[in-house]
């Protein structure tokens, strides 16, 4: 399973044999047969997930939160070059009635979890925290609709609005560290909320060693991690940093295959999903190394992505 923030949703109006290429360069060469998109254009990502769902396109399951939630005037800073239509759209509520109707709205149009950015970098070094009133009126709505919630924290202050509102899983470690202790780990634990680190992300920042230790530490302390990248956003699709990273974090494979398997079905409250065994749905990864006797890298060398028994992708039949 992988959680995303794609602008491969943006394609769903192309043709099905281009589609099927980038779905297979993003997705079905990692391995994925079940994705989390976690910030698109619904209109373009539920056109996409219908044209897998009816056959037409090979590709992985598809969940989304439809359109993230940001604070008033905080679009990121990264957004700035996205035209002046499309920015309109991104939904920044300022009280939480708005929040309300916006999550409301994404919810009927068939987002299935809800994605906050409880801190927003609007600057490269300053983020602007959601107002928690607004974030907590969002997270009700999801929560009373069986959705879980997610949140982008960026700094402390984030974290906390996404703690005292209620989110489920930190679609981010934080990449400003200041101030994030071990104590305000163990509350995240206690509160049952989980972790997808994006190591990857944040591999070149001068902090990218606190990063990493705040990773490792909620693991040792017992936290749920979750694995995750910001494909879509970050157009270089190869993981083999991201599983670097996580071994750097001390995470090992048997870890990291919980991270890609167990960890995710069970933060979604899905049944059975996640194990191999007779009955359960045939959604499998071979692999053509064994990341248990190499390193984890080799759980990017794919050879077939399998969903529903149904080949997605075939590494023999790429294009060198």
């Amino acid at each position: 399973m992988h959680f995303t923030e794609p602008k491969w949703a943006a394609a769903a109006t192309e043709s099905a044999p281009v589609l099927t290429r980038e779905l297979q360069e993003m997705l079905g060469q990692s391995g994925f047969t079940t994705v989390i998109d976690l910030a698109s254009d619904i209109r373009s990502t539920s056109a996409l997930r219908r044209r897998i769902e009816s056959g037409e396109v090979l590709g992985p399951r598809i969940f989304t939160a439809g359109s993230g939630l940001y604070p008033p005037d905080g679009i990121p800073y990264y957004l700035s070059d996205l035209p002046a239509e499309v920015r309109a759209l991104l939904p920044q509520p300022s009280t939480p009635a708005e929040a309300t109707a916006i999550v409301e709205k994404n919810i009927a149009a068939g987002a299935d979890v809800l994605k906050l950015f409880t801190g927003s970098h609007v600057s490269p070094e300053r983020v602007k925290p959601m107002p928690l009133d607004v974030a907590r009126a969002a997270v009700a709505v999801a929560h009373a609709k069986h959705q879980i919630a997610f949140a982008h924290p960026s700094n402390l202050e984030g974290i906390r609005v996404a703690l005292d509102s209620g989110v489920d899983v930190l679609a981010h470690a934080p990449d400003l560290v200041e101030g994030v202790d071990d104590a305000l780990l163990a509350s995240l634990i206690a509160h049952h909320m989980s972790m997808i680190p994006t190591l990857k992300l944040f591999s070149e920042d001068s902090a990218i060693l606190s990063i990493r230790a705040i990773v490792a530490k909620f693991h040792q302390l017992g936290g749920n991690l979750i694995f995750g990248t910001d494909t879509g956003f970050v157009t270089d699709y190869d993981l083999t940093e991201e599983y670097r990273e996580l071994a750097l974090a001390d995470l090992s494979f048997k870890d990291v295959l919980g991270m890609l398997t167990t960890a995710p079905v069970a933060r979604l409250g899905f049944k059975d999903e996640g194990r191999i065994a007779p009955g359960l749905p045939a959604d499998l990864t071979v692999l053509s190394a064994d990341p248990s006797s190499q390193n984890l890298s080799a759980f990017t060398q794919v050879r077939y992505t399998i969903r529903g028994g149904r080949v997605i992708f075939d590494k023999s039949k790429t294009t060198p």
